[in-house]
């Protein structure tokens, strides 16, 4: 049922209805995104990597059906990995997937954070 009045009685003019098939339509045309915290965690993770010197440089690409974020160490090469957020994999093997170069699959998971974690070094036990 759609409301097509201009208001409602009692003054409250938030309370628009808008048909189901209308707002999934309108959702599914649009692109796929990372969301604000998840760019948040993957820029944090680039600026430690450049602050390293392991990488320069990056691109987004937002697609139909996922999106990517690509790391190169010169901007003429191909990616040295690629973090991809692909939704119709949320409930299988996870949404996010981290891939290297040769198109192996490093991690995957539902969590962005545990998937970025492939890129923590892990501590080592020195002997004096």
């Amino acid at each position: 049922m759609t409301d097509h009045s201009g208001g409602t009685e009692d003054g409250d003019a938030s309370a628009i209805l808008i048909p189901l098939h209308e707002a999934r339509r309108a959702r599914l045309d649009q692109p796929v995104r990372f969301e604000r915290r998840e760019l948040d965690q993957i820029l944090k993770l680039y600026g430690r990597m450049v602050a390293a010197n392991e990488w320069r440089d990056y691109a987004i690409d937002h697609l139909t059906d996922r999106a990517v974020f690509s790391v190169f160490r010169r901007a003429s090469e191909v990616p040295l990995f690629q973090i991809v957020k692909d939704p119709k994999l949320a409930r299988k093997q996870g949404a996010f997937a981290v891939i290297a170069a040769g198109g192996r699959i490093l991690k995957r998971g539902q969590e962005l954070g545990r998937v970025l974690g492939v890129f923590d070094s892990k501590l080592k036990l020195v002997e004096a």
